[in-house]
């Protein structure tokens, strides 16, 4: 059996063996977004240290641990701490939890992070609902032996993000008085922030958020046919667009401080996701 397979597989077993828990969405939380979990009625909470060969989670702000309940009937298991290629780990082993969690029964990935803003008319503290996505200069998860079980060889890329579930946020941001931003956002391998130069061929390219996650998680949920949604929290300008250095506390602050907006359009958007979905079924 594929490696990597196998791996998996394993990580599930160890899961199942502390919990039967089946969530319908996994919901990722980025830098300074960690206390979202008040907003559930937790079942169930399992540190990834207590998961056989499970990375880690090393990076600022990051609880590293899997928390299992519900926002209101909704089943929702949160990441509470991602994993990033920067802190050394393989690409396989980034995208391992996102993996996880759909073997666990998620079909929908509701991704959150933490970014720089490229786009000008971006300011610091907005939300950005991710419609597109660019990888630069970051290992594609997908490659190597493809897994079939998951996906096929060469997945389709053109709607990464879910259209209908754009469509949901809209209406929750509006309907909650939530002013969101829409753009594209762009992967670097981090830890090192931008340059200026990069920062200009950025928009260049078409992106109007950076940040060190989330491009590779969604290649790979959309590898396994998981419906995909990401909202990104601008926690500063980018470089060469402030005087001012860039440094993780200004991230940690400004994450802190969206948190209610964040908390608020979050939870509107899941469960007006699960009506939607209900209404489909009668």
């Amino acid at each position: 059996m594929n490696p990597v397979y196998q791996k998996l597989l394993d990580c599930v077993s160890c899961v199942r063996q502390k919990t039967d828990f089946v969530p319908k969405v996994a919901l990722v939380l980025g830098s300074g977004l960690g206390g979202y979990a008040e907003q559930m009625d937790v079942a169930c909470e399992i540190d990834y240290h207590d998961i056989d060969g499970f990375p880690v989670s090393t990076a600022p702000g990051h609880a590293g641990k899997f928390e299992f309940g519900y926002l209101g009937n909704v089943p929702v298991v949160l990441m509470n701490g991602r994993v990033h290629y920067y802190e050394g780990y393989p690409m396989q082993d980034v995208v391992l939890p996102v993996r996880l969690m759909h073997l666990l029964g998620a079909d929908t990935l509701f991704l959150t992070n933490a970014s720089g803003g490229i786009n000008p008319s971006f300011q610091v503290g907005d939300l950005m609902m991710i419609t597109g996505q660019i990888s630069s200069f970051v290992p594609n998860p997908l490659v190597g032996e493809n897994i079939p079980e998951l996906g096929v060889r060469f997945p389709d890329m053109t709607h990464v993000y879910d259209e209908r579930l754009q469509d949901i946020i809209r209406r929750a941001a509006k309907e909650n008085g939530i002013p969101l931003q829409e753009g594209v956002y762009l992967q670097t391998s981090g830890p090192s922030y931008e340059t200026p130069e990069e920062i200009r061929m950025f928009r260049t390219l078409g992106a109007d958020a950076v940040g060190m996650s989330t491009v590779v998680e969604a290649i790979a949920a959309n590898h396994m046919g998981m419906k995909i949604c990401g909202i990104s929290c601008i926690s500063n300008k980018a470089a060469g667009m402030n005087e001012k250095p860039l440094t993780q506390e200004e991230v940690k602050i400004a994450g802190e401080q969206a948190a209610p907006r964040f908390t608020k359009l979050v939870t509107s958007s899941i469960l007006a996701m699960a009506g939607q979905e209900d209404k489909e079924k009668e």
